[in-house]
């Protein structure tokens, strides 16, 4: 977990259970909580005018859900929603402040969580400027597979659909299966029943 789940109790945290699909906040919002994944997988989307969705993010238990938005006075950029069932822990955003004023390690950890997020995301959005289908997926895989404290080769179950993967390279769905494919003859990933493993 980021933050200890007792700290963020003690500071008025409270637990909420969503169901697959369920929106815990919109685009457009004013920032009111910190939010916490104690179960389950939330994805951060946008929807552009044609209604297409572009996933931003895919978040897991043990991470924060736009945290950084607490610190600027910014409305949300995107939707976050439920993909799975899942409990997740909100504290208000003052309550929240005041923790990492008093919890200096806290602090720590959530500056250096907000770091390497942006880190991969910059790397993210190079691979996704690529004209060639292999490097976007490529730059996802890496991206996701930074979280995970196994890096050797076939470690990771990638937790993202096919459809997640075009919705967040801005592919079309044939495109990455046809490279995920291409990418499994070369021995850059594995898959096993349907699974991608990286």
């Amino acid at each position: 977990m980021l933050v200890d789940t007792h700290l963020l109790k003690s500071y008025g945290g409270i637990t909420e259970t969503f169901s697959s699909s369920d929106i815990i906040f919109e685009e457009g919002e004013t920032p009111k909580y910190y939010f916490q994944i104690i179960s389950g997988s939330v994805k951060l989307n946008h929807l552009d005018e044609d209604a297409k969705e572009l996933i931003q993010s895919i978040l897991h238990k043990g991470q924060s859900v736009c945290e950084l938005l607490l610190f600027i006075d910014e409305s949300y950029p995107v939707n976050a929603v439920a993909i799975s069932e899942c409990t997740i822990i909100k504290i208000p955003k003052p309550k929240f402040l005041l923790l990492l004023d008093e919890h200096h390690q806290s602090a720590t950890d959530v500056r250096k969580f907000i770091s390497e997020r942006l880190y991969h995301k910059f790397i993210m959005m190079q691979n996704n400027a690529s004209k060639h289908s292999h490097v976007r997926i490529k730059g996802i895989l890496i991206y996701f597979k930074s979280f995970s404290d196994d890096q050797t080769p076939y470690s990771y179950e990638v937790p993202l659909t096919r459809q997640q993967l075009a919705s967040i390279t801005g592919l079309r769905i044939e495109t990455v299966i046809r490279a995920v494919k291409k990418m499994e003859s070369e021995k850059f990933l594995k898959i096993e029943n349907r699974k991608i493993y990286f």
